[in-house]
């Protein structure tokens, strides 16, 4: 059952901490996931049915 959890976790590629949904504008369905530790963030746009992902620093 862990391998199935894990594979929905995003995880951040510098350090490897499963990101955090802090902000997310749930009337434009937009979720942003990011690192606790500020390094990457990703964003799903449900309407352009794609992910957008950011280095931080």
């Amino acid at each position: 059952m862990k391998l199935l959890k894990r594979l929905f976790m995003d995880t951040c590629p510098t350090c490897k901490k499963v990101l955090e949904t802090k902000q997310s504008n749930f009337l434009k369905a937009i979720v942003i996931k990011t690192c606790p530790d500020n390094h990457y963030q990703k964003e799903f746009h449900p309407a352009l049915e794609s992910y957008i992902e950011s280095n931080l620093q």
